[in-house]
């Protein structure tokens, strides 16, 4: 009797202890205190002295990072079938000032505790604006949001979410919960301060994802949000299992009190009157507070010099208007990006031009590097037109656009924040004495990926984009040498199919289409003639117009046209490549160059089309056209057999290849035989 008394007393101690732990894949906390070899912390989070999980605190554009250290086994390695899990969780939304602040925080199952890159707002901790949205991504979420943001598709200020790979929910429901007795739903408000628990149960077989809250110990019976999915796709072999918050412009303390975890299995419930209590919240306001009787000359004198400190305040500060709450929650703070960029300092100068200069940033906080581009005062274009053109562009997504990150204005300043590209534009690297030489492989790379830009712009979003200023010095390079489309300063939207406006001719010499001198309406095809002058420069080396480069300056498209009836067009190649290219990829990318450069805009590809002869899935025309109606035949040519050996036929290149002929004249040297991979 005395051992089953012992044993039953040790179990009784395990369980009151706040941290229990049987298997790798099953846990539960009741408090963090002592948890720390179990638990992995980032970014501003924290656990308090009382044993509460503090994600985030009042600092704004902050990111917190809470995860369980081991990986969990989420998926069969057999039939590659996600298991079931169920977790609870018991937290707490305080916002700096009374019924504002933001965001959010999310439960979140990764393939990585390290979220690097990772951007605050409506991003929670969890991704960026360039990797929203991609597969790879492999991250599921449930959200506790409490920002309406219209860019995500946001139902409201007070909802729940199912994210799978993107901050655009795949279901969504305003925060509430049912009664025991389901009778009826009551609302819950997130950012109440009051503790709120909630369960996420995945059924593996029935693949049935359900979210359920409560103010209570209790579980409902039935689930606020319930979402059919599986999640097999979405999950590798091994996840990590935790949490992310953010802050934006205002922030919030968000805190975790308890959680229980478990695969393959029921979580267990928190008991709330066991958790480690929220700090009792310090909350900001506004108050006027009259004390005892003050003289007139008194009165006059504090009114006096709180009116000059309003006025000072209103002067240096950030002006926020009625019509700028409808841009969206991408507004940063002066302050904030003043910091991030030491200041303005020259030293962190990257660029400038007509519009203003750019400048490298890190954020405090989440030490994200950002290009910040500060406005000129002199800027000719309407503040508030151009604020609404840039919201509408930043809501562009598209792995060949350098995104939008935010903006900010201050008093005649407009500064807007984009993603950093750490190796600059390309201008950089195929004019002048280039530091580094691109290889051909990288100068293809990069067109194809300006050119799968410009038919997201053209043909996929809601709306055509026009973007008016594509050019060298726009394309920005990543770490990894991608090429990225920006500067969006010029560009100009229609609905699809709609009769562009006329408008200013603007846009750099030697890119113009000569159409825009006489219309007035810049267009797709008119972008399209931009690409085609890219194109010829980056095969070349050299820029559109050179005054300098002959006694009479040097044209490069009508070059390359005079070089192509020569039949000698291999000899407008960059010589800085030193022969080291594919030959049939110069070819393709030169005549595509010259077709796009034709005078007339009816007889230019589309984007799409362009992105087809790019990728061999269709035959460019055997027949070009200089000017308007002078034609080019492929008369002369020295005919091109295909090799037995060619791992890529030659007839998905070019009609013209594979039929024999290279259009007009014999090119010099002869294409080498063999292995001609395309890729």
């Amino acid at each position: 009797m005395a051992k089953i008394l012992s044993l039953f007393l040790i179990l009784l101690l395990i369980l009151l202890s706040s941290t229990e732990f049987s298997q790798a894949d099953e846990f539960i906390f009741r408090g963090f205190k002592g948890s720390g070899s179990k638990i992995y912390l980032d970014g501003a989070a924290e656990i308090e002295k009382n044993g509460i999980l503090k994600l985030t605190n009042y600092t704004p554009r902050l990111v917190g990072h809470d995860f369980y250290e081991s990986p969990i086994k989420f998926k069969n390695s057999t039939d590659g079938k996600a298991f079931s899990f169920s977790t609870a969780f018991a937290f707490s939304i305080i916002p700096e000032y009374k019924k504002l602040g933001g965001h959010g925080f999310a439960f979140t199952v990764c393939k990585s505790k390290e979220l690097k890159g990772a951007f605050p707002n409506q991003f929670l901790g969890l991704m960026n604006a360039s990797d929203a949205g991609n597969f790879s991504n492999h991250v599921f979420a449930v959200e506790f949001d409490y920002v309406k943001d219209l860019e995500l598709g946001d139902i409201s200020d007070n909802h729940i979410g199912i994210d799978i790979n993107s901050l655009i929910s795949n279901a969504s429901a305003n925060a509430s919960c049912f009664t025991q007795d389901n009778s009826r739903k009551e609302g819950i408000i997130l950012k109440s301060g009051k503790t709120i628990q909630a369960w996420v149960d995945y059924d593996s077989a029935r693949q049935e994802l359900n979210v359920t809250l409560s103010l209570s110990s209790s579980k409902p019976s039935v689930p606020v949000l319930s979402f059919h999915v599986d999640l097999s796709p979405i999950f590798m072999d091994y996840m990590y299992v935790g949490f992310s918050a953010s802050t934006g412009l205002l922030a919030s303390s968000h805190y975790v009190s308890g959680w229980s975890f478990t695969m393959e299995g029921q979580a267990q419930s928190l008991d709330l009157s066991r958790l480690p209590s929220v700090p009792c919240p310090r909350q900001k306001q506004l108050t006027l507070l009259v004390g005892t009787p003050l003289s007139a000359a008194a009165l006059l004198i504090l009114a006096s010099g709180i009116s000059l400190y309003i006025v000072r305040k209103i002067k240096n500060g950030d002006v926020v208007e009625s019509w700028e709450l409808e841009i969206g929650p991408h507004r940063f703070s002066y302050k904030e990006l003043k910091k991030a960029t030491k200041g303005f300092r020259d030293k962190e100068l990257l660029g400038f031009g007509g519009f203003g200069k750019v400048y490298k940033g890190t954020l405090p906080g989440s030490n994200t590097q950002v290009a910040v581009k500060r406005i000129n005062h002199e800027s000719k274009q309407g503040l508030r037109e151009f604020l609404s053109e840039i919201t509408s562009i930043g809501r562009l997504r598209q792995r060949n656009l350098v995104q939008l990150q935010g903006w900010c204005r201050r008093r005649g300043d407009l500064l807007l924040v984009y993603e950093f590209m750490p190796n600059g534009s390309l201008d950089k690297y195929i004019f002048d004495e280039p530091k580094t030489v691109l290889t051909w492989e990288q100068r293809f790379k990069i067109i194809k990926g300006v050119a799968s830009a410009l038919v997201y712009l053209h043909e996929e979003w809601e709306q055509t984009v026009i973007h008016r200023d594509i050019k060298a010095g726009n394309v920005l390079l990543d770490s990894e040498m991608n090429g990225k489309l920006g500067d969006f300063g010029l560009a100009k939207l229609y609905n699809h199919d709609a009769d562009p406006n006329t408008t200013s001719v603007v846009g750099t010499l030697g890119y113009l289409a000569p159409e825009l001198t006489k219309t007035g309406k810049p267009t797709a095809s008119s972008d399209v003639f931009a690409f085609g002058a890219l194109l010829l420069e980056v095969v070349c080396g050299r820029r559109p117009i050179e005054p300098k480069a002959m006694p009479e300056e040097l044209i490069l498209v009508d070059w390359v046209w005079d070089k192509w009836k020569e039949g000698s067009v291999l000899e407008v190649v960059d010589p800085r490549l030193k022969g080291e290219y594919d030959e049939l990829q110069v070819i393709i990318v030169i005549k595509l160059g010259l077709l796009c450069s034709n005078n007339a805009p009816r007889k230019r590809p589309t984007t799409r089309q362009v992105v087809r002869y790019l990728e061999g899935e269709m035959p460019m025309p055997q027949v070009l056209e200089y000017d308007e109606g002078q034609k080019v035949d492929d008369d002369g040519g020295r005919r091109v057999e295909e090799s037995e050996n060619s791992s890529y036929p030659l007839s998905s290149l070019s009609t013209s290849i594979c039929d024999g002929d290279i259009e007009a004249g014999t090119m010099s040297p002869p294409l080498p035989r063999g292995d001609q991979r395309w890729t």
